[in-house]
């Protein structure tokens, strides 16, 4: 028996990946137009590229873009299907990584180059946003099905998808390094389109990888994909547990922005200021590097403390750290080896923390039927803090004055920040049990009965079969489905 346990097991933990993995192209499109801003400043002089306000521009229209794809394709992924939407997003992506590395202005004009590309931005926005309530929310179904063992659902899940995406920003800072060592100084063109247009090649790959999926089997039963989704219903029950991993992923992300400072403290204290692209790019990949032991030690620890703990632990070390690192700033950039392991265990309690754990929260917190709306609201919400933390830090450090009040003000904010969610997260956050979706969906199910709902219409209908493990298989209505035990 233990033979065909393992396949399925494999198989089953493919298919997680498959679903999560596209976030890859999430990290390497978010994390390599730094390196592309940095190079077309190079090209063209800060003076030029300032003149058309394109960094304004830029930031505001990927923003917009990766909002619009969270809010709709939560909800074609709840109408259309997993698959469906995942497939779509994934072509986006594929198709305006190419477009953004071929954009060209009239006569070649700056001007014009830097609008194509900002309007590209905002279309590739638009796949990587959809990549979360689809690929997201379809791993997390993915997770709890046959072959994967209770205590390794979880895991599976962070290392599919957060992981992922921390990995694409760090290999986002290598290309370019890379293609700057193989093109020159003199080849810049070169190499800030080849590490747009090298953005293709991961999306087509998982595009490939998915053809041949089906929908997972938790959505084939309880999507309300032919019946009518009684909104109002869903608010009455829901509302309070989404609006509190709706206000922690604000949080979160606007406070990551502010502690980005330090990454160019380091870089320049360590390198004297060069300006040098090699060291730049190279720093690049150090720094983005400290988010990987955080995310993978994390996700092998999330299943023994359950999401909400692992979360609470990660922002309470990060606040920690952070009120550290904002006391003894003046100290620790006296001491750039312990300022920069200081730095990178605070950013891998942040990856093991809410980094882990959001995702998890918002795609297992809610029912199957309404569940790409519920993670897309929810991850949009968090875009939202990243955006209002970009413009509100630089405001709160001119209020902070001149010298190191100026440069640490903004991490005691910062660090007061993480305590306040972690104690939103203690108070309104339920914690998530092995199997959970399956149980929510049966209590929801039992909720709109009790409210006039006729759940008949919810599911694809057919011959169903969902696997599940013996502890859970008796609270399953045998009627509707066929369930098999572990």
């Amino acid at each position: 028996m233990a033979a065909p346990y393992k396949k399925s097991r494999m198989s089953q933990v493919s298919l997680i990946f498959a679903c999560g993995t596209a976030l890859f192209s999430d990290g390497y499109a978010n994390g390599v137009i730094g390196s592309v801003n940095t190079l077309l400043t190079r090209i063209y002089g800060k003076a030029e590229v300032s003149k058309h306000n394109y960094s304004t521009t830029l930031s505001s229209l990927a923003f917009a873009g990766t909002i619009v794809g969270m809010l709709t394709f939560g909800y074609l992924s709840d109408k259309f299907g997993r698959k469906f939407g995942m497939m779509l997003a994934t072509g986006i992506v594929a198709l305006f990584s190419g477009l953004s590395a071929a954009s060209k202005g009239a006569n070649d004009s700056i001007g014009g180059t830097l609008a194509m590309l900002s309007a590209m931005r905002f279309l590739l926005g638009i796949g990587v946003g959809a990549e979360y309530p689809c690929g997201s929310v379809a791993a997390s179904e993915q997770s709890e099905e046959q072959g994967i063992a209770k205590n390794a659902q979880h895991r599976w899940f962070a290392l599919a998808t957060n992981t992922m995406i921390d990995t694409g920003f760090v290999v986002s800072s290598f290309v370019p390094l890379v293609l700057y060592w193989i093109f020159g100084p003199n080849h810049l063109r070169a190499v800030w389109r080849l590490s747009l247009g090298l953005g293709v090649f991961p999306a087509l790959a998982v595009f490939l990888w998915r053809l041949r999926m089906e929908d997972p089997t938790r959505y084939k039963k309880d999507t309300m994909q032919r019946a009518k989704i009684p909104y109002w219903l869903i608010v009455k029950r829901y509302w309070k547990s989404l609006s509190a991993i709706c206000i922690t992923w604000f949080i979160y992300d606007f406070i990551t922005y502010p502690f980005g400072i330090y990454s160019s403290t380091v870089t320049n204290i360590v390198t004297g200021g060069s300006s040098a692209l090699s060291v730049v790019f190279g720093w690049g990949v150090v720094i983005n590097l400290f988010y990987i032991p955080g995310t993978v030690g994390g996700a092998f620890v999330v299943d023994y403390l359950g999401p909400k703990y692992c979360q609470i632990l990660g922002l309470v070390m990060q606040a920690i750290i952070g009120f550290i690192m904002s006391g003894l700033y003046t100290r620790l950039t006296h001491h750039i080896a312990a300022f920069a392991v200081v730095y990178g265990i605070f950013l891998s309690f942040g990856e093991l923390g809410p980094g882990n754990c959001l995702g998890l929260l918002a795609s297992k917190s809610g029912p199957t039927a309404v569940r790409g709306q519920y993670y897309g609201i929810a991850a949009a919400v968090g875009k939202v803090g990243a955006f209002a933390g970009t413009w509100a830090f630089p405001a709160i450090i001119d209020d902070f004055g001149t010298g190191v009040t100026a440069t640490t003000g903004p991490f005691w904010i910062g660090s007061a920040l993480a305590v306040l969610s972690a104690v939103i997260t203690l108070a309104f956050i339920k914690p998530l049990s092995h199997d959970g979706m399956v149980e929510e969906d049966r209590l929801f199910r039992e909720y709109l009965e009790a409210n006039g709902y006729d759940t008949s219409q919810m599911g694809l209908g057919g011959d169903e079969t969902v696997v599940v493990s013996s502890a859970t298989a008796d609270k399953f209505d045998a009627s509707s489905e066929k369930v098999s035990t572990v």
